[in-house]
């Protein structure tokens, strides 16, 4: 399966991109860190925004197998950037965060955790970013 996303570039570091098949379109700026307005996500912000995202997708698919509502679990990424030897990603610190109430088992909890440390952007990143999912549970 591929999916496109066109890109035009507006001036000023700022790019609105579209999403092919839904046409849904979002924008980017550069942060103000490297030049720009920080007006919107930058590119690197974007891969933060996927990991969250996809983090929760993936746990979503497995609780809806499960007949297990995660709605408002929450998911915070703390994105970190270096800037030598070249400006990059260096962390992506993650952290689901379970609602207060929510019950499940802890093979649940287990499976739940494995599906997100398996989430393709998470197996997609490249190795020197520091990475990790933490996992809190609120009573």
């Amino acid at each position: 399966m591929s999916v496109e996303i066109t890109a035009v570039y507006q001036g000023q570091l700022h790019c609105e991109a579209t999403h092919g098949p839904s046409g849904n379109k979002l924008v980017t700026d550069a942060p103000t860190d490297n030049g720009g307005r920080g007006a919107a996500f930058s590119p690197s912000d974007l891969v933060a925004t996927a990991l969250g995202t996809c983090v929760m997708t993936i746990m979503g698919l497995v609780a809806d197998r499960h007949e297990l509502d995660l709605s408002g679990t929450t998911i915070r990424v703390e994105k970190e950037m270096a800037s030598t030897p070249v400006r990059r990603i260096a962390s992506l610190k993650t952290q689901v965060t379970f609602p207060s109430g929510l019950e499940m088992q802890p093979e649940m909890r287990d499976r739940l955790i494995a599906a997100a440390r398996k989430c393709p952007v998470h197996q997609s990143l490249h190795p020197d970013i520091d990475a990790p999912i933490d996992f809190v549970d609120l009573d």
